[in-house]
């Protein structure tokens, strides 16, 4: 098998390499940061392939494609982004429409590129990384929050039109809760519970993508919160929210 991983260099991303790898799928990886690729690569043995390129364009997620269609990829794990902290009023816009091109435009496009090949030939998986914001207003966070839900909805609607086509090409989405990785860095917030590490999210997710789930949540307590998130009226669900989020700065 074969799979092509973006945000790779770091966090969740580097650990879903390193699980793949021991289970013997051929690897292309891509992220920003070259040399942390490099450096990856060197530790699996020098097999990866990794691609160093930044999906903020429409054109950088087409150049990926085109480079890799004829590989016949197995598995698209779309992992690559990052959050914008503060007040919706404050926040840069500039740096939220990088954000939405990463987190939000990326994963549309390569995800409706790869699945067009997958669907053609009736196998593959995806694996969309969102994050429990998705089920959550996110103040302080607003568009990283939305950004997520957008993935979440995305993929569930796919998966949704897959079934009933009788496809064999699987798509999932994860949303964990805090990890710990240089996602918190890069947003410029700490979080304000205890973080899963981003090695058991990894395996979680990739034990999610090969039993066919379309939602993967790792972690109890996570799971626990978005089942009973649903029954909290949604003020006061904003106000927790808040809270949460303000505890961060």
């Amino acid at each position: 098998m074969k799979a092509l991983i973006t945000g790779a260099s770091s966090g969740i991303g580097r650990d879903m390499a390193r699980i793949l790898h021991k289970r013997g799928v051929e690897l292309f990886l891509t992220a920003r940061r070259g040399e942390l690729l490099r450096e990856l690569k060197q530790e699996l043995d020098g097999k990866p392939e990794v691609i160093t390129l930044d999906l903020n364009s429409l054109q950088n997620c087409e150049e990926l494609y085109q480079r890799l269609k004829d590989e016949k990829i197995d598995i698209l794990i779309n992992n690559a982004g990052f959050g914008v902290f503060g007040e919706f009023l404050d926040t840069s816009l500039q740096r939220e429409m990088e954000m939405i091109d990463v987190n939000i435009k990326a994963v549309h496009t390569l995800t409706k590129l790869f699945l067009t090949d997958f669907e053609r030939r009736d196998s593959g998986y995806i694996l969309n990384v969102a994050s429990a914001a998705a089920f959550l207003p996110g103040p302080l966070m607003a568009s990283y929050y939305a950004g997520k839900a957008y993935v979440q909805r995305l993929t569930l609607a796919i998966y949704e039109e897959l079934r009933r086509r009788g496809s064999n090409v699987r798509v999932s989405v994860l949303c964990p809760g805090p990890v710990d990785t240089e996602f918190n860095q890069v947003a410029g917030v700490k979080f304000g519970i205890s973080a899963l590490g981003s090695y058991k999210v990894a395996e979680c997710a990739v034990k999610g993508l090969f039993k066919k789930k379309p939602v993967i949540v790792p972690g109890i307590k996570v799971r626990l919160g978005v089942f009973f998130q649903r029954f909290v009226p949604q003020k006061l669900l904003l106000k927790i929210s808040y809270w949460i989020q303000n505890s961060k700065s």
